[in-house]
């Protein structure tokens, strides 16, 4: 295991976590583009969750590599259903927030597939 495979997986694990955080607590800036999105409110608390586990299985997987490669492609298909669910709310100049914090997260996948 590398450092920058360590290191890049620590920093997608505190990004997952942080997102899930603010959709949990429900950050205003959260609520306001969940509720543009047309996301319904009974799903925010499961979204905000499935982020949660995939931070702690990003984390876990450095330990048990099955677990985070699990949790990575989790994260990877979480973030891709929130591109797809901003282009359908046709909010196209929100189209990279969802890939800034899928990026580390294919990182750490990667660096995890070469260590």
């Amino acid at each position: 295991m590398s450092v920058a495979h360590v290191v890049v997986t620590l920093v997608a694990a505190a990004m997952a976590g942080y997102s899930a955080g603010a959709l949990l607590f429900r950050a205003q800036w959260v609520v306001q583009a969940l509720t543009d999105y047309s996301v319904p409110r009974s799903w925010w608390t499961w979204l905000g969750a499935a982020k949660a586990a995939g931070a702690v299985g990003l984390v876990a997987g450095l330990f048990v590599p099955v677990v985070g490669v699990l949790a990575g492609s989790g994260l990877v298909l979480y973030f891709a259903g929130a591109v797809v669910t901003v282009i359908r709310a046709r909010s196209y100049t929100h189209i990279p927030y969802p890939l800034v914090y899928a990026a580390p997260v294919v990182g750490a996948m990667v660096l995890g597939l070469a260590a």
